[in-house]
């Protein structure tokens, strides 16, 4: 069976905050958005991308950084800003936005400072394992997504904060 290697967006079922990526309760009043995934809908395998929409005040990620993994952002509709590092930048439709891997001065996160929903696009290399830091918490995850048929993904995932660390013989 062939699949189908093109989708409009107006396709594209919009999921608020996919379960990978669900954000606690008390997370609520600074992250908000809806997904929508196109990549495993038309048989990506090594570019992730999807359509996110921030409603305004809300960022949909924390600040962070990818140490393998390089994504882009195409700003659809809206207006917003993005951190960069320490620099703070306006979005606007038609923006694009390069955030390459490296260490904390590559950190990102989009913010909808407007007054109507944020759409963008979202692309990303899907590099394994992935390393990702958080300026703002002093957290890191290590991540190893493996991608079903079926469009589930399954892996390991850790996250902890630097100062959380075992001597590599402790325990063996």
């Amino acid at each position: 069976m062939s699949m189908k290697r093109i989708i409009n967006i107006d396709a594209l079922p919009f999921e608020v905050r996919p379960k990978a990526y669900a954000a606690p309760a008390d997370s609520k009043q600074k992250f908000d958005a809806r997904m929508a995934e196109a990549a495993t809908a038309i048989g990506a395998q090594k570019l992730g991308y999807n359509v996110t929409e921030v409603p305004p005040g809300f960022a949909a990620f924390p600040f962070h950084n990818h140490r393998n993994n390089e994504e882009m952002f195409f700003v659809l509709s809206g207006t917003g800003e993005v951190r960069i590092g320490n620099e703070r930048h306006p979005l606007r439709a038609g923006d694009f936005v390069a955030c390459p891997p490296g260490d904390q001065s590559t950190a990102h996160q989009i913010i909808n400072t407007g007054t109507t929903d944020l759409r963008y696009l979202a692309v990303s290399t899907n590099l394994n394992p992935e390393i990702c830091e958080y300026p703002d918490s002093g957290k890191f995850a290590i991540s190893e997504k493996q991608r079903n048929a079926d469009g589930t993904s399954d892996g390991f995932r850790h996250v902890g904060r630097l100062g959380d660390k075992a001597d590599y013989w402790e325990g063996e």
